[in-house]
């Protein structure tokens, strides 16, 4: 074993290429394969260093790789020391990038395993989950380090990096969920459109996942992993005609985190960029171009780096609810309504909203809540069509089920996500039907507020609550339901709630 002690950033070059600062340390090199190495022999090396509070988003550390390895294996490790009440310790990630280099784009991406693995291995005809299988070639390959958060004192580390040689293993030819399951024609199918499995943070395998996903009445999902697209070959054997699976990534950023949805198989979007850097643009048209959709994840999260920073532009829907309903999802809820109103002054497009489960493992409930989405079939782009449209609602779980409608006088109708068309005094008379909803209370919201709170639902879960309005009064109508509320004023935890009606001829 070789040992090399990069020491502290200071004697390194900072480079700054655009995108988040990164650092690039002296390269860790092995012996040529030059018939010396017979099949299986070993070698390896371990490099050491600090890395000080304010370091840069990403550490580089080349590795030179001779011709003839069959599998690269990589070991990490960083101190924890205890930190002031209030301090951030320190967190560091990983991954790694092969020959084609570390350009921003992910050409040399061959996996990210975040801070959720201490070791991973790569070679031809397998790979540790979060990683890409595939030859080890010749060259120059880069061990991303990624320190997430670092305590006063800085952080210490180790990386082990393990060359076999030997002649490669056979590549598997990667095979894909199909596009389309078999549907009921135009109707409401129930998704979750946030998930993570073992290729990324998360505790489940993708069968366990659509198993679940089954059993919470669920009609289609999608693969979301943390920063890498590596889950999407291990698919195929969940989807069915009873369960379409879609394929995309959760890019997580320093500055936020947003769902591809739907992408084309095999689709990699880079996330190492930050708001300042002007680069998130450029990543979200390559999910579009790529068939999928930007969804902002959890904008008001908590945790560090959650917090969406890159604002709205190009945003196709925006997840308002992740999870078990908290505070941080009515302030979403509340934002995406300011910006319903917004959309309504300005004349412009409105962004839908949706919900997820964002489920890592037990006791993470998969399809809590779900999205409800009005498709004209179970494929990949009616789905997707419905989600842009906003023809869809969100519910607590499959038990809640919503109809919700605005008509005229003259047998003028419109549904979720579309628009009642009539003059701005017309009497319009809105409607929700609801089952599955146990003494949950009705809240009819408009670009004024709440204007109409109806008494808690019978025990039985079911009712209907009707309302009337007009244009010049309420620019649009969304439907909240509501579980009671434990103490106080304040509204009670959401079971249910609808994307908005527009009323009028003209508007957002």
């Amino acid at each position: 074993m070789c040992e090399d002690n990069h020491g502290g950033l200071g004697r390194r070059a900072l480079f700054v290429t655009g995108a988040a600062a990164a650092l690039t340390l002296g390269s860790v090199s092995f012996a040529s394969a030059d018939g010396r190495n017979r099949d299986g022999d070993q070698e390896t090396r371990t490099v050491r260093g600090t890395l000080p509070p304010g370091s840069p988003d990403f550490v580089y550390v080349p590795v030179e790789v001779p011709a003839g390895v069959r599998e690269l294996r990589v070991a990490y490790t960083y101190d924890r020391p205890s930190v002031p009440a209030g301090t951030t310790g320190n967190a560091l990630d990983i991954g790694v990038f092969d020959e084609r280099g570390t350009e921003l784009g992910g050409k040399g991406f061959r996996g990210w395993s975040g801070g959720a693995r201490t070791e991973f291995f790569i070679r031809a005809d397998e790979a540790t989950p979060g990683y890409l299988p595939g030859p080890v070639r010749e060259g120059t390959w880069h061990i991303a380090l990624g320190p997430y958060t670092v305590a006063p004192q800085g952080l210490a580390y180790e990386v082990t990096i393990t060359l076999t040689y030997g002649a490669p293993g056979e590549a598997a030819r990667p095979v894909y969920p199909p596009e389309r399951a078999k549907g009921r024609g135009r109707a409401w199918y129930r998704g979750d459109c946030h998930l993570h499995s073992w290729y990324s943070d998360g505790r489940r395998t993708p069968a366990e996942i659509g198993e679940l996903a089954r059993a919470a009445g669920l009609d289609f999902i999608n693969s979301s992993e943390h920063n890498t697209h590596s889950a999407h070959a291990h698919w195929a054997d969940v989807a069915g005609d009873d369960l379409l699976v879609l394929l995309g990534e959760e890019i997580t950023t320093r500055n936020g985190h947003v769902v591809a949805l739907g992408t084309d198989p095999g689709t990699f979007v880079d996330w190492r960029y930050r708001a300042r850097d002007n680069r998130f643009g450029r990543f979200a048209r390559q999910i579009r171009r790529a068939g999928g959709l930007v969804v902002p994840a959890h904008p008001h999260a908590t945790c560090v780096g959650c917090n969406w920073k890159f604002g709205f532009g190009e945003a196709d829907a925006i997840e308002v609810w992740n999870g078990p309903y908290t505070p941080d999802d009515e302030v979403a809820l509340a934002d995406w309504d300011s910006m319903l109103v917004a959309s309504v002054r300005d004349g412009r497009d409105w962004i839908p909203a949706m919900g997820s489960s964002d489920a890592h493992r037990s006791p993470d409930a998969v399809g809590s809540p779900q999205t409800v989405v009005l498709a004209d079939d179970l494929t990949r782009r009616a789905v997707q069509e419905g989600i842009r449209a906003g023809r869809s609602y969100v519910a607590e779980s499959a038990r809640v089920t919503l109809a919700f409608r605005a008509s005229g006088g003259r047998g003028e109708h419109a549904g979720i996500g579309e628009r009642l068309a009539v003059g701005r005094d017309t009497p319009v008379t809105v409607r929700l039907e609801v089952t599955g909803a146990p003494r949950c209370t009705v809240r009819f919201v408009t670009d004024q507020g709440v204007l109409h709170t109806s008494a808690p639902l019978p025990v039985g879960g079911s009712g209907t609550v009707e309302w009337r309005t007009t244009p010049s009064y309420a620019a649009y109508v969304r439907a909240e339901l509501r579980h009671e509320a434990a103490a106080g004023p304040l509204p009670g935890p959401l079971a249910a709630f609808t994307n908005p009606i527009f009323l009028g001829r003209t508007g957002g």
